[in-house]
């Protein structure tokens, strides 16, 4: 159970009590002389740093992936990098590249 801190607005006591949320609205509700107060802000979680390193894990999920769907931004990205299966994505978007030409896209 998370712990939330209160104030009294009549003599200007802050405390904390561990509870659920739905009983420290009710706790909010039944006492209006207290008012929830934050004392600290919550940690926030940002996927913004590239620089972190992927576990094996997901490094295998993205390399099925890009198995699946070998002519795909992930296959280009995390699939085979042979020569062979290279060729084959130059050919097809090559292909692909003309034919969106002369459909006029």
């Amino acid at each position: 159970m998370p712990i939330y801190s209160f104030e009294n607005t009549k003599t200007g006591k802050e405390f904390d009590e561990m509870m659920s949320y739905n009983e420290k609205v009710q706790y909010l509700k039944d006492n209006p002389h207290i008012i929830a107060i934050i004392t600290k802000a919550p940690g926030l979680v940002s996927g913004v740093n590239h620089s972190q390193k992927t576990d094996g894990g997901w490094n295998e999920m993205l390399s099925r992936i890009a198995d699946a769907n070998p002519y795909s931004e992930i296959g280009e990205r995390y699939g085979d990098k042979g020569i062979t299966a290279t060729k084959k994505r130059q050919a097809v978007k090559k292909y692909r590249k003309a034919r969106d030409k002369a459909v006029g896209r």
